[in-house]
C-alpha cells in the first residue's frame, strides 16, 4: 500500500485494496496502524476517504531503518566471525 501511495498520489480505501484478495476491514485496520504511525494522512472528500503518503514521516523511519540495520549487520557478522573462526577446544579425555 505505501508503494501503491507512493506512485499514485492520494488513493482511496477501495483502490488500495483493489490489488489485495483481502475483506475491506482488514484493509481499514492497516490504514489505521498506517495512519497512526504517521506515515500517511487521511482526507476525507465527502463519503470518500483518501490516502496520502506522509513523506517526510517514510524518510524518517528509512533513517532509523538503515541505523538499526548497520547495527544488526555488523553485530551478526560479528557472531558470524566469532563462531567460525573461534574453534572450540577439543575434549582431552
Amino acid at each position: 500500500m505505501l508503494s501503491m501511495l507512493a506512485t499514485g498520489g492520494a488513493l482511496s480505501a477501495g483502490e488500495l485494496r483493489a490489488p489485495f484478495n483481502v475483506a475491506q476491514p482488514t484493509i481499514s485496520k492497516h490504514l489505521k496502524v498506517l495512519e497512526s504511525s504517521g506515515l500517511i494522512e487521511r482526507q476525507v472528500q465527502g463519503r470518500v476517504h483518501r490516502f496520502r503518503l506522509q513523506a517526510e514521516a517514510m524518510r524518517q523511519a528509512e533513517d532509523w531503518i538503515a541505523r538499526h540495520r548497520e547495527f544488526w549487520e555488523g553485530t551478526l557478522q560479528r557472531l558470524e566471525t566469532f563462531v567460525t573462526d573461534d574453534p572450540l577446544p577439543e575434549d582431552e579425555t
